[in-house]
């Protein structure tokens, strides 16, 4: 893991997702992780390669690993790449 991914960015980033935008988070099971029934969501970690979801589906946790296009540099091309990810899968969804 790199130093723009210490564990410490990676729980900030996780928390704020959690927190502020769950619903982007089943997007992205959805979306990325083939996780089409998947009712809720959580981020549990991030790192430049991609991210680690778990996914509920009926009354099971599902793991999701969803692999990034590209190598994230840091925390603010995380940031970029999370929003142009949510707005991919929301076309998607449609």
């Amino acid at each position: 893991m790199s130093e723009e991914f210490s564990p410490e960015i990676s729980s900030r980033i996780c928390k704020h997702m959690n927190d502020d935008h769950s619903d982007a988070i089943v997007l992205y099971a959805k979306a990325f992780g083939g996780v089409a029934d998947a009712t809720a969501a959580q981020m549990l970690a991030i790192d430049a390669q991609g991210m680690d979801l778990t996914a509920q589906v009926n009354t099971e946790t599902v793991p999701v690993r969803i692999t990034f296009d590209h190598v994230l540099a840091d925390a603010e091309d995380a940031h970029q790449t999370l929003i142009a990810m949510v707005k991919q899968a929301r076309v998607q969804a449609k």
